[in-house]
């Protein structure tokens, strides 16, 4: 090796060490099918966080993020924002500690997808949960990857026939539908206490409420079995209010 190529190729040894000149990014791409405004709030596991926590979401429009291998984190939608020029405000649902760019986690009652980067077997992991309740639809397609990679999602809108006790009520219209466990806060619903382990946490009736409408979707803490998905190498679309 020439001098000359030999200092270049330290030069890119101290840009991108071992292990990291040949990854690539994952390319998530958020759409907003919805006929209203989303403010899509991210939170970040592992690495960065992306699209800076939050941004807004115009009805028919989407925006790309890019994160890192390995990273791991859960994005959701935000309805009824409103911020003031220094992105201070709040949201009548999924607010995240009343900014635009999130710090913390979406308040529940909401919708969210979450993913693992480059897992065990160098897969991806992604879920749609409403473990956290409801407030409007969420899904997450694999593109361009191999392995299972299937679609999962909720679709159907279940503020429509949330049950009284679960509603979250604003102006009188139903926003969201909560979890039972933050409506009753009980370790039968919470999955916590004497009920903290997959055997004795079973479905409820409000559980299977939310999974016969979203089969593909986490409904309750342990709902693995059906809600987990894997896929190797892919990008992936995430669509808020997705049709059938």
């Amino acid at each position: 090796m020439r001098i000359s190529h030999w200092l270049y190729f330290l030069f890119l040894l101290n840009l991108f060490p071992f292990g990291t000149i040949f990854s690539s990014a994952t390319l998530f791409t958020l759409e907003n099918r919805c006929s209203f405004t989303v403010w899509p709030g991210s939170l970040a596991g592992k690495g960065p966080a992306l699209g800076d926590g939050g941004f807004a979401l115009a009805p028919g429009s989407s925006y790309q993020l890019q994160a890192p291998p390995g990273w791991s984190g859960r994005f959701w939608g935000r309805t009824g924002c409103k911020f003031d020029n220094s992105g201070a405000g709040k949201c009548v649902t999924g607010n995240c500690g009343g900014g635009l760019k999130c710090t913390g986690g979406g308040e529940p009652p909401v919708s969210l997808v979450e993913f693992t980067l480059d897992g065990s077997d160098n897969k991806d992991f992604y879920d749609v949960s409403l473990v956290d309740g409801y407030n409007l639809g969420l899904a997450v397609k694999a593109v361009g990857g191999t392995g299972s990679c299937q679609y999962a999602g909720c679709v159907k809108d279940l503020n429509i026939d949330c049950p009284a006790e679960l509603q979250m009520l604003d102006s009188g219209s139903i926003v969201a539908c909560k979890s039972a466990c933050a409506a009753f806060n009980t370790p039968e619903y919470c999955c916590t206490g004497d009920h903290a382990t997959p055997q004795t946490c079973s479905p409820t009736k409000y559980s299977q409420l939310f999974k016969n409408a979203c089969p593909t979707a986490y409904s309750y803490a342990y709902d693995d079995a059906t809600s987990t998905m894997t896929c190797i190498g892919s990008d992936y679309v995430i669509t808020f209010c997705p049709t059938p």
